[in-house]
């Protein structure tokens, strides 16, 4: 192709250039890798006899250079254009301007620090342990030995080389005990894991809230307390509670401790099954076989330990009839809260 030739074409389309979108559309036309006019010119030098490839390739050389430049040269000033052209349009500074999206707390974790802060004012500290548990603290220190039917009550999740996403946070209190004196006092917050079915108040993924307090004279009277404490602080003075006889391994004597269905107001709904009643926790004394495990001297120590439901104390604060809206990440839900 003739260079001369190239040369005006390539300098008369970038004379009607007035857009950034336009001078990319005019560099590809001539120095595009697959299509560009100039860019064939310069693969063809090899098909060329030595004196006219020096001769082409020299030209075609300086055209490309100097085609560089000048669309560098077109591109500022079309952004310059642009800024000003904006800068002599009056702004409206009285006009909202658009609204930042800002995320917030879900649900389950303001109930959860609300609870955090409660027990904190009574004098308990927050302990944390790990999600994937050893068999060890999920269910022998607690109490649960190997052929004891609550490990299959407990549908758990099992793991390689003996470990397990935890069905409870008691391996908590557990691990804490084994490295601290009594007299103490903990909750541990935080998720489980059971192979459950589905429904509007059963989850596989759930939290729980466990807590364990640990002195001389502790009695079944503290556990009440301290159970009504939690629910009119969190609720309200007119919520009502119930201790029900209770069967679990590391607790004797054992308790469920429920309050009034909140949601339907104890005419029953499918939160509380339609018994008026939501079963908020388990719990009750500590057995002494789990002071054993934990290295404490058998009958110098007593105590109590729970597990409160954080999903379904949810549920009651805000009134949600269903706990698989917890985990379906909608937004139209998420906000309301």
């Amino acid at each position: 192709m003739n260079i001369t030739k190239l040369k005006q074409s390539a300098y008369k389309d970038l004379e009607n250039v007035n857009t950034e979108s336009a001078l990319e559309q005019v560099r590809l036309r001539y120095l595009g890798r697959k299509q560009g006019q100039l860019t064939a010119v310069l693969r063809g030098l090899k098909n060329m006899k030595p004196d006219e490839r020096k001769k082409i390739g020299k030209q075609a050389n300086i055209f490309k250079q100097k085609l560089l430049y000048i669309i560098k040269q077109k591109k500022q000033e079309l952004k310059k254009a642009q800024t000003a052209q904006i800068a002599g349009k009056k702004l409206d500074i009285t006009a909202p301007g658009k609204k930042q999206e800002i995320g917030h707390l879900h649900p389950i974790t303001q109930v959860r620090r609300q609870i955090e802060d409660i027990f904190s004012s009574m004098g308990f500290s927050i302990i944390e342990g790990p999600e994937i548990e050893k068999e060890y603290y999920n269910f022998d220190a607690l109490n649960i030995s190997k052929d004891h039917p609550a490990r299959d009550m407990m549908d758990t999740f099992w793991l390689k080389n003996g470990l397990l996403l935890r069905t409870h946070t008691s391996p908590v209190q557990a691990r804490y005990m084994e490295k601290n004196n009594p007299p103490l006092r903990i909750i541990s917050p935080g998720r489980c894991f059971r192979h459950e079915a589905l429904d509007a108040s059963h989850e596989a993924t759930f939290h729980q809230v466990e807590g364990l307090m640990v002195d001389k004279t502790i009695s079944i009277a503290n556990l009440k307390g301290i159970f009504h404490a939690l629910i009119t602080r969190l609720f309200s003075k007119d919520a009502k509670i119930r201790l029900r006889p209770g069967f679990f391994p590391f607790v004797e004597p054992g308790f469920e401790l429920d309050m009034s269905c909140i949601i339907c107001r104890g005419k029953g709904c499918s939160v509380c099954k339609q018994t008026g009643w939501v079963e908020i926790m388990p719990g009750g004394m500590v057995h002494q076989n789990v002071f054993k495990y934990a290295g404490y001297m058998p009958g110098e120590w007593q105590g109590f330990a729970f597990a409160i439901g954080l999903d379904r104390i949810t549920l009651m604060k805000y009134k949600i009839n269903d706990i698989r809206l917890f985990y379906q990440n909608d937004l139209r839900f998420l906000k309301q809260f």
